[in-house]
């Protein structure tokens, strides 16, 4: 929500439950032969016929140099390289460095890593190429908001254990940028991971810093090493409920401008990730890209973030009266409010009609936040009188004050999340507008709600569009901590949403066949230790022009 209710002010309380410049060129830094592999190694944005390998060498302590490395593809765990070739880890991008490989044959597995020039190795790593022409399945993972000070990534160790996954979906918040003593601080200091650097991040060092901690998470690492990731960011990797021009959690007078924070962020993510650099002289922010999966789906990445985003609506005050919310119920629609934009809206109009002239039975849209309407939930109804009351005498008095005031607010209207696409129903209409026209079959994907979603969306005039699968968080709290079975009320008081877990912690896994794709939504037993238990939350299918089953 990103009323003063938002989920940032409900969720940090409880914590237990454009250039990419940025700095003048420098002389030519003097070359390393040796360093260590302290951040495993990373493949993303898969091809036909190769993907992209990433690796950060770590030089020791006071040193700073390029490290020249060889990279190795072979077409087995142990076998002797099919492609090689050579790349710098240069000083310039904090000693991580990328290759693009290419000339692989497609739908095969490959195993690469990197070696130093004293003959020093990298672990070893793995991708599977897309496939070409008959596809017969595809196994997807999806993920998103991995908050560091949140809890162990064991959704990750699952992941990496999985023995068939083609790809992972990442939807952002890979990582975050609040402080030790803000969001999670309190799980973090009871399990001992406390963010680095301990402030919330601004600078370019911070948000390395930030990017080079995740990456030395054992469960993180076993994943990137395991399949291939296809990355977007979500708000996080900047600041929370980021926009075009500017952020909830940004400040100007004490944080500088909004650009300089934004630049930052993204060079530091273009460094750390495995995805293609951006193209000289175009914008960062328009990393929309797609990925074909043979004669079976089309992958559309969107920007919902830092390209075209209106500021999101919100109240003025703790508790918008009448007139206000009025107001704001009156500019969700808006029409010139915008998620995607113009041009990268007829960039998924082409990409999905030449899916669909190509007869491919799906079009895959992954898309940061939840795009199905998901009214405010009415917990008195949905819990009874009683019922509602016992959960407010067990919570503490700010938190009864909270969950009042979003009561309030939703009663007078407002939905569940102005940060999602119920903030921009225009702009959603034409989005599904643009479906309908080319005729495509989406099944949408989304992070950010820290919750597990199956939807059947809908436009205005009630006509049926596709389907959703929403992923829950790999670490970062939830409103069911608080509220525990607001996601069985949310289904409930929901048309759209055909399932809602609110509660755990975990990631999809989505099975696409030529006739169905099947939600299984993985959960872990617990974050607050390394050792968990696997478990499913519930499984649910999709067919073209049928509304969600839950199998399971």
């Amino acid at each position: 929500m990103t009323l003063k209710i938002n989920r940032r002010s409900l969720l940090a309380a409880m914590g237990a439950g454009t250039g990419m410049g940025l700095a003048p060129a420098a002389a030519a830094a003097p070359s390393l032969r040796t360093a260590r592999f302290l951040h495993g190694v990373a493949s993303g944005d898969p091809a036909a016929d190769g993907a992209v390998i990433w690796t950060r060498a770590t030089v020791a302590d006071g040193v700073t140099g390029d490290v020249p490395l060889v990279w190795h593809v072979a077409a087995s765990a142990d076998g002797k390289p099919v492609k090689s070739g050579k790349v710098i880890a240069a000083a310039a991008a904090d000693n991580t460095a990328k290759a693009e490989v290419s000339g692989l044959k497609p739908a095969s597995d490959y195993w690469f890593w990197f070696v130093c020039q004293d003959g020093t190795a990298s672990p070893r790593g793995r991708f599977r190429t897309l496939p070409v022409g008959r596809t017969d399945d595809l196994v997807l993972a999806v993920v998103s908001c991995q908050l560091w000070s949140g809890g162990f990534f064991n959704a990750f160790a699952d992941m990496a254990a999985l023995d068939r996954l083609d790809a992972v979906i990442h939807l952002g918040d890979y990582i975050y940028e609040y402080g030790a003593d803000g969001y999670g601080a309190e799980i973090g200091q009871k399990i001992g991971r406390i963010p680095d650097p301990v402030h919330e991040t601004v600078t370019l060092d911070d948000y390395r810093r930030r990017h080079a901690q995740a990456k030395t998470d054992p469960a993180l690492q076993a994943a990137h090493a395991r399949a291939a990731f296809i990355c977007v960011w979500d708000d996080h990797e900047t600041a929370n409920d980021s926009w075009l021009g500017g952020a909830e959690n940004h400040t100007p007078a004490s944080e500088g401008t909004w650009a300089a924070r934004k630049a930052a962020a993204l060079k530091a993510w273009f460094e750390w990730m495995p995805i293609r650099s951006p193209r000289a002289g175009s914008d960062p922010a328009a990393i929309y890209r797609s990925f074909e999966f043979g004669d079976l789906a089309t992958l559309a990445m969107v920007e919902t973030r830092l390209l075209a985003r209106s500021r999101q609506i919100a109240a003025k005050g703790a508790t918008p009266d009448a007139a206000e919310v009025a107001a704001m119920l009156a500019a969700r629609q808006d029409p010139s409010r915008e998620m995607l934009g113009a041009g990268q809206l007829q960039w998924l109009k082409n990409t999905f009609d030449a899916s669909v002239r190509a007869g491919k039975p799906w079009q895959l849209l992954g898309n940061q936040v939840i795009l199905a309407r998901v009214p405010g939930p009415d917990l008195r109804a949905g819990l009874g009188e009683e019922a509602f009351a016992a959960l407010l005498a067990k919570l503490p008095e700010n938190y009864r004050a909270l969950v009042a005031q979003s009561q309030a607010a939703f009663k007078a209207g407002l939905p569940f999340n102005l940060d999602a696409w119920d903030g921009y129903p225009p702009a959603r209409e034409r989005l599904y507008a643009m479906l309908r026209e080319v005729g495509a079959n989406p099944l949408a994907f989304a992070g950010d709600s820290h919750a597990a979603w199956a939807n059947d969306l809908h436009d205005d005039a009630g006509n049926r569009i596709g389907a959703e699968f929403g992923t829950t968080a790999i670490t970062s709290p939830s409103y069911g901590s608080i509220l525990p079975g607001l996601g069985r009320i949310i289904a409930a008081q929901s048309p759209e949403v055909a399932f809602c877990d609110q509660d755990m912690k975990g990631y999809t896994l989505v099975t696409i066949t030529p006739d169905a794709a099947v939600a299984d939504f993985v959960t872990v037993s617990t974050v607050l230790s390394p050792r968990f238990t696997r478990g499913i939350a519930a499984r649910c299918e999709a067919r073209r022009g049928e509304s969600l089953r839950i199998l399971s």
